[in-house]
């Protein structure tokens, strides 16, 4: 294409995003794509673009140092793919993106006027993470617009928190005002309705009583529906700089390698001698086709064992690591991902909790080099797959902490999951029944939704799919027969499993 025309579709591509471009840098753009065909131009320009837009801009024009960036930046992104096959992502490295209702877009906090996360966090840290949690959902009425008015309201919908502000009277709350509600007539949707949790409330508004007559959630949103409206953000984290979803390669490794094998196993009690017995035995019947990597959710000690759990565990992971050298093929095929429970040696219940210390690690890792000990929750990347790891007794917390209890004991799992992923977030709950640090509360988001999520929960186990998102609970091992699951990434079916007794 002649530079001329070249350098007006730039510039207009640009300012179609509200940015313009300093001469020297379009002069740049012109020559460094002069060879590109047209057929890909476009594709190119918008590739270029998002990653001027993650760079941290002072204003608008853009200088030639960002642009030369940016340009770099999309030469190396065809290169990464073969890195981008397997990754295992802490909960302190997911990238922070902020939502601005203004450009209806998220923004990477280098775009933001948000301070960098800290683990102490400040009074705005608290009140941002509901504020957050709520943009995420919000579409709707607001509690205001409810509370100037003294005259009846009718038939109208509003999104907001449930609270009890006062012992035994419930409130809704959003980021404009509370309002009193009576539930004494309300029918509630299928779910765990949670004091924390937002809720669409249907009602009529009448002497600074919200009346309800029915709860629903916010309607799930389909990971391709918001892929579609962010583009190629790449919001889970991991090394990719677009989301792994775009790559064509990527899709064709996952299709090809149909031997892939992710298995999930919770409340490995390393100190249980029966444990560490059916692990041998699970071992021996992989050793054949090993699988492509075992998740090994905590606790790992049956119990908490004070000022000597620490020297235990060492031991414990020792053996473990004895075992799995005895399986030549395991050892060298097979990695390791290790995920820590409530109970395990560590700063306390906060969420996200780091991983097992490197003093208690240290000799595993040297033994089992395949290994990887990471934070609770944790995020998987496999090929074009997003896997969101979290190890926690949530379905009874949920339960003792519900509004209502829902009628149909049965079907507890699929509430369950309806509430999770309607709700965005990892726990939709009073931060004094499930503590979190505040500014890190970004971390638990299930938004967009993966393509899998692992509760490892003490309850029976489970495996519910709801809108596009496969959710799975191993079950207790120890627990449960010892039963676990395995998840076939080729064409994402999951079987359950169980060793059986002696």
């Amino acid at each position: 294409m002649e530079p001329e025309r070249l350098r007006r579709r730039l510039g207009s591509a640009f300012r179609l995003r509200g940015l313009l471009l300093r001469a020297d840098a379009l002069k740049y753009l012109t020559e460094a794509l002069q060879s590109i065909n047209e057929v890909e131009l476009d594709d190119v320009i918008e590739n270029v673009i998002d990653a001027v837009e993650k760079q941290p801009l002072s204003s608008n024009m853009i200088e030639q140092s960002t642009v030369e960036a940016a340009v770099q930046e999309c030469s190396q992104a065809s290169d990464e793919t073969i890195e981008n096959v397997f990754n295992i992502i802490g909960a302190f490295d997911i990238p922070r993106y902020i939502y601005n209702s203004e450009r209806k877009k998220f923004l990477p906090l280098s775009m933001t006027n948000f301070p960098v996360p800290n683990l102490f966090g400040t009074a705005r840290d608290k009140a941002e993470l509901f504020r957050e949690r709520y943009s995420i959902l919000q579409q709707l009425k607001t509690v205001e617009t409810l509370l100037g008015n003294t005259a009846k309201v009718g038939e109208v919908i509003v999104l907001g928190m449930i609270t009890q502000l006062k012992e035994g009277k419930f409130f809704l709350e959003d980021p404009t005002g509370v309002v009193q509600l009576d539930l004494s007539k309300a029918q509630f949707h299928s779910g765990l309705y949670t004091e924390s949790c937002f809720v669409l409330a249907e009602g009529w508004y009448e002497d600074e009583v919200f009346h309800v007559n029915a709860f629903g959630f916010p309607p799930t949103e389909p990971s391709a529906t918001t892929r579609a409206f962010y583009g190629n953000v790449n919001f889970f984290g991991g090394p990719s700089s677009a989301s792994v979803k775009a790559s064509a390669k990527l899709k064709q490794l996952e299709d090809e390698n149909e031997d892939a094998m992710f298995v999930f196993v919770s409340d490995v009690w390393l100190d249980q001698a029966e444990v560490l017995e059916k692990l041998h035995t699970m071992f021996s019947g992989y050793s054949s086709a090993p699988p492509t990597c075992f998740f090994f959710c905590g606790n790992f000690s049956s119990a908490p064992y004070g000022k000597n759990q620490i020297q235990s565990l060492k031991g414990s992971l020792k053996a473990l690591a004895d075992t799995i050298c005895e399986y030549p093929s395991i050892h060298k095929s097979s990695r390791f991902v290790f995920v820590p429970g409530p109970e395990d040696p560590g700063p306390g219940s906060i969420l996200p909790r780091p991983p097992l210390a490197e003093n208690i690690t240290e000799e595993f890792r040297q033994l089992v080099p395949f290994s990887v000990f990471t934070t609770n929750p944790c995020r998987v990347q496999y090929c074009t797959q997003e896997i969101i790891i979290f190890r926690e007794d949530l379905v009874n917390k949920m339960c003792r902490n519900c509004v209502h209890f829902p009628s149909s004991n049965m079907d507890i799992p699929n509430h369950f999951v309806k509430t999770i992923l309607s709700q965005g977030h990892l726990t939709p709950l009073p931060l004094y029944v499930s503590p979190v640090y505040w500014a890190y509360d970004y971390a638990l988001r299930v938004y967009p939704l993966p393509d899998m999520l692992v509760v490892a929960d003490k309850y029976d186990p489970f495996t519910v799919t709801n809108t596009d998102c496969l959710c799975i609970n191993p079950g207790s091992f120890p627990r449960s027969g010892f039963s676990f699951k395995v998840f076939y990434p080729s064409n994402k079916t999951v079987e359950d499993s169980k060793l059986q007794g002696l």
